[in-house]
């Protein structure tokens, strides 16, 4: 009697050495926590003078985010919460709860100054200038 494999979430699976399907059923075996997770993506684009960096964050408000920048790393989190209007209601499906999630970009060349962020129709812009070397370059007469 052979053994047969048990796949979480997909019960106990017949295996066979010729199956096709089992190399289907290995790339079906993903965490659970990988599939419920909320992350969010983003875009970072390389202006020439500074960084855009795109998060697209759909049914949080502008006061469920916080945006950093601390030595180059820029992070984005965001702590949605239920809202109160939202409980007690009959929902035949709900997949938008209170999560919270957190993304970071390391820009190496990325200055404190003169950040600027805005979020309008569920999308973070981000705008980070590029620290600019200051060289002390002396022009010399020659005589």
């Amino acid at each position: 009697m052979a053994m047969v494999p048990y796949r979480q979430g997909y019960g106990v699976l017949p295996v066979s050495a010729n199956s096709l399907f089992n190399i289907f059923d290995d790339m079906m075996d993903i965490p659970r926590a990988a599939l419920s997770s909320k992350a969010f993506p983003i875009d970072v684009e390389d202006k020439g003078d500074a960084y855009e960096v795109k998060a697209y964050l759909t049914g949080v408000t502008k006061d469920d985010l916080d945006v950093e920048l601390n030595e180059g790393r820029l992070s984005i989190s965001v702590n949605a919460e239920e809202k109160e209007e939202d409980k007690g209601k009959n929902y035949l499906q709900r997949e938008f709860t209170s999560y919270s999630a957190t993304r970071g970009v390391y820009l190496k060349d990325a200055a404190s100054e003169g950040l600027s962020a805005t979020f309008a129709d569920g999308v973070l812009t981000v705008n980070v200038p590029k620290f600019v070397e200051k060289k002390n370059v002396t022009k010399i007469a020659i005589d």
